[in-house]
């Protein structure tokens, strides 16, 4: 396999600017349907709005007895602001052994991997043991109303017989010490509730007293909330996490005394931290017009995040800590997502990760963030996030993800290449 292929490929979906808002991913799906049209695939594309566009793809399996596998990845990007970057975050650039650019690892070194394996098997005539449904999806950034939102509502029946999906984020390789190499399979993603906090009060002038005042107001529900330790909730992923990490770390890892172990967990620190409790973190505020005026309104935004099973514990927690005089909306919101760390589909995925890294530790991840799996579990599809990359242990790859001098190594992106092979050619 030419697995310089996909560094070629990435380089190139990077120097589309998807950035959304703002750039249409028309032109990188007409680059993606012109790569699997010269190997003589297939494929569609679907537009939720001029410009948002969606590529469908079917490979034909060997059984049609059985359904398919959906892979989805996504096209868009969040913007980059140039001057902050190393490199032009648009150029993708190779240097150091990376792949530079927006999209580098959310996601279209997915992107890349995958087109790279089916062209593979395209030019070779080899065929997948079942149907694989390939979707590179529009707007999933803004969270997907012109594609996978718009596909399931005026195309369920591209994936109305599809069981089982891979898309992001998972996959990718945390070290802990000099040995061990976990590799974090996604089964799990937190639920989202966008909220807009509304406080009003008496406008005036802000040379006088305002007990009555909006800004004050809000500003202390604010405050409790961003500063507010939610409980601990253990679910099953975290569990099985903890369970794995015990041996690698040498002792206990008691939810209730996080705070003291986590720092061990290097990396993954941040990551197990978010997983063990909801959130909810202020974003935005606006108030006011005039520097002497005191307003009659003020709004925050907060971003929540919840636990499988716990969203209503969030709401609560919130509305309690907002207070009476505090209005809390839901703006955005978003399922959680869950499926267990069983099956032959996993089965596939670990032994495709063991056979081309023999100290691969697999284990169940549940994402803080959220993807397009929301959508298509609500189809009945059981999703996972599966993007395998081997990952250099001083590499904080939490957080290139939407931010600046995002980048993935070449080595991991070859390496992605050959574990997708192995797994698709045997799931």
């Amino acid at each position: 396999m030419t697995t310089s292929e996909v560094v070629t490929i990435l380089s190139d979906l990077i120097r589309f600017d998807t950035s959304n808002p703002g750039m249409p991913e028309r032109p990188a799906a007409e680059y993606i349907a012109a790569l699997f049209d010269e190997v003589g695939i297939e494929s569609t594309i679907l537009e939720g709005e001029p410009g948002r566009s969606n590529v469908i793809a079917r490979i034909e399996g060997t059984d049609p007895r059985r359904p398919p596998l959906l892979i989805q990845g996504h096209l868009d990007v969040v913007p980059a602001q140039a001057g902050e970057w190393s490199v032009h975050p648009f150029s993708g650039e190779v240097r150091d052994g990376y792949v530079w650019g927006r999209g580098a690892v959310d996601m279209k070194d997915m992107d890349a991997m995958v087109i790279t394996v089916l062209r593979r098997w395209a030019r070779e005539g080899i065929r997948p043991p079942r149907d694989l449904v390939v979707a590179f999806l529009a707007d999933e950034e803004m969270g997907s109303p012109a594609g996978s939102r718009w596909l399931a509502a005026n195309h369920a029946d591209l994936f109305a017989d599809c069981t089982e999906a891979i898309g992001e984020v998972g996959g990718f390789s945390v070290s802990l010490g000099d040995t061990a190499r976990l590799y974090l399979l996604q089964t799990a993603e937190k639920g989202i509730a966008w909220l807009k906090l509304r406080a009003t009060g008496r406008p005036g002038h802000g040379s006088m007293i305002h007990p009555d005042n909006a800004v004050t107001r809000l500003a202390g529900a604010v405050s409790r909330i961003g500063s507010h330790d939610f409980p601990i909730h253990v679910i099953p992923e975290v569990a099985v996490l903890l369970r794995e990490l015990e041996p690698i770390v040498g002792h206990e890892l008691d939810p209730a005394q996080a705070e003291e172990w986590l720092p061990e967990l290097g990396g993954l620190a941040r990551m197990v931290g978010a997983c063990l409790r909801n959130t909810a973190n202020p974003t935005r505020l606006d108030a006011g017009y005039q520097s002497n005026v005191v307003p009659s309104e003020a709004t925050a935004i907060i971003d929540a995040r919840f636990l499988p099973g716990y969203e209503q514990d969030l709401m609560d927690d919130v509305v309690r800590l907002a207070g009476d005089s505090v209005q809390v909306e839901v703006m955005t919101h978003g399922i959680s997502v869950q499926t267990e760390f069983e099956g032959a589909l996993v089965d596939a995925m670990c032994a495709a990760l063991r056979a081309e890294d023999a100290s691969a530790i697999p284990v169940p991840y549940l994402l803080t963030g959220g993807t397009d799996a929301k959508v298509f579990s609500e189809l009945g599809i059981r999703c996972f996030g599966f993007v395998p990359l081997q990952l250099p242990p001083d590499l904080d790859f939490s957080a290139l993800f939407h931010g600046i001098d995002e980048r993935v190594p070449v080595e991991s992106l070859e390496f992605g290449v050959r574990v997708l092979d192995r797994f698709l050619a045997s799931c």
